[in-house]
């Protein structure tokens, strides 16, 4: 593995930190995606976090490394909806101030969740751009320390404690998929997988209306992308022209990013109503939409990260329908 802003002792020391907040995930064994897919498939579920997805990880490690000053002057981010909440749940857990900044664009379902966290909200413009605009402004009218969702070394620390989890349960795997947006999660996975066998292929999933990471690492440089209305909108949001950490990382360890269609993230999130029971969001379900249209070259031992759960039950009740869907 490269030398790295962000190392395997750092992930260590993030999984140390948030232990007492963090409970360890279910890695379960998929007999349907398995057969389907022809080879050993098991389901890393990052929805069943007390916050509703993997986010909280790197919240909490970068929260709780923050000094009892900064505590004290609260702190804000912006987000699509799931790093909010993990914010949010996390400066209740400690007692201090939060607030979260999101879009018009966010869903009703995350936004009233947000708005019974106890963190105070503020809806501001039409992308997370524009969320994150306001998040700055309120660093400097109010002291409030920022928390980036993805491009910070602490954060990226904190989701690669999935990675770590992975090896503990399933030291064959060999093949990890999961949605990519701002590139928090394969930051970390990349270096707590790569670090212990660089053979290990992470494999990035995002949506075809919107995948600013995919577009950008295109182009050789962050650029922004118009956002799109998709049933993964945590996929959505800009990586950041200034992007410190993320863009370099996700182009050193992510060896393959697909992008998948609305009817394939249908396609997830309906087998895993199906076939487990569980009400995911599109993004979690990107992973698997791209296992089922037989987008992704796997390996023998694979794992997706469902990677959270925040939707409106309305969009479950719709999507078998609207895609044509059968159970």
């Amino acid at each position: 593995m490269p030398e790295s802003t962000v190392t395997l002792r750092d992930i260590w020391i993030a999984r140390k930190r948030i232990t007492p907040f963090i409970n360890r995930t279910p890695l379960i064994y998929s007999p349907a995606l398995s057969e389907i897919a022809g080879t050993s498939v098991h389901l890393k579920l990052e929805n069943l976090n007390v916050s509703g997805s993997f986010k909280i990880r790197g919240a909490a490690n970068k929260i709780l490394s923050l000094t009892s000053e900064e505590k004290s002057r609260g702190v804000t981010t912006f987000s699509t909806g799931n790093f909010g909440m993990s914010v949010a749940y996390l400066a209740q857990q400690i007692g201090i101030k939060a607030v979260i900044c999101i879009s018009k664009r966010v869903p009703k379902a995350k936004v009233d969740a947000l708005k019974q966290s106890g963190a105070e909200v503020e809806i501001y413009g039409e992308s997370q751009d524009d969320a994150e605009q306001r998040s700055y402004e309120l660093e400097k009218e109010q002291g409030l320390t920022v928390i980036h969702p993805f491009d910070d070394p602490s954060i990226i620390a904190g989701q690669g404690t999935i990675g770590l989890e992975l090896l503990e349960e399933l030291p064959e795997i060999d093949t990890v998929i999961g949605g990519l947006s701002g590139g928090g999660l394969h930051s970390g996975l990349g270096v707590a997988l790569k670090s212990t066998d660089p053979s290990i292929q992470i494999i990035g999933v995002s949506t075809d209306k919107g995948a600013t990471m995919y577009e950008s690492i295109e182009a050789g440089k962050p650029i922004t992308i118009k956002e799109q209305d998709t049933l993964a909108d945590s996929l959505l949001g800009g990586i950041g022209l200034a992007n410190q950490y993320t863009f370099e990382l996700v182009q050193r360890v992510v060896d393959d990013i697909l992008l998948v269609s609305e009817e394939e993230i249908a396609a997830g999130m309906n087998f895993m109503l199906d076939k487990h029971r569980m009400v995911i969001e599109g993004a979690a379900a990107a992973g698997i939409g791209a296992v089922l249209a037989d987008k992704v070259k796997l390996g023998s031992h694979v794992a997706v990260v469902i990677s959270g759960s925040s939707v409106d039950t309305s969009v479950i009740a719709d999507i078998a329908h609207q895609y044509n869907l059968t159970t």
